[in-house]
């Protein structure tokens, strides 16, 4: 039983990213890693797709300003209006997740990157 159970941890892969340190002898049972802060993850791809919702939010809302103030002329009206809500709808979560990665970045106190969803590498 011994030996098939090495075989089998002798068999698994390695992770390479797990480090390791050594006990100290008197630990009170705690060790100072364990309250050692990991550097933050920087969720590029969720910042830069906060960047195109905002750009695009933004042109929506100027778009849509300027086709129901009539600076551009249309046909139908109607079509206004959704044209500023789609903008709207889109530039809020752009503008929020920018806003967080901005403070994270700045440092400010309660802000940090992990509150921003990651899509995976």
């Amino acid at each position: 039983m011994m030996a098939a159970r090495t075989n089998l941890l002798a068999a698994a892969p390695s992770n390479n990213k797990v480090k390791y340190s050594r006990l100290a002898a008197d630990d009170d049972g705690y060790i100072d890693l364990q309250f050692k802060k990991s550097p933050p993850k920087v969720p590029y791809k969720a910042i830069a797709l906060a960047v195109f919702l905002f750009l695009i939010g933004s042109l929506l809302i100027i778009f849509g300003a300027l086709l129901l103030t009539g600076t551009i002329e249309v046909e139908h009206s109607e079509r206004t209006i959704p044209v500023i809500i789609i903008g709207i709808l889109v530039f809020l979560p752009g503008f929020y997740h920018l806003r967080i990665a901005y403070y994270a970045y700045k440092g400010f106190r309660g802000y940090s990157y992990d509150d921003i969803p990651d899509f995976g590498d």
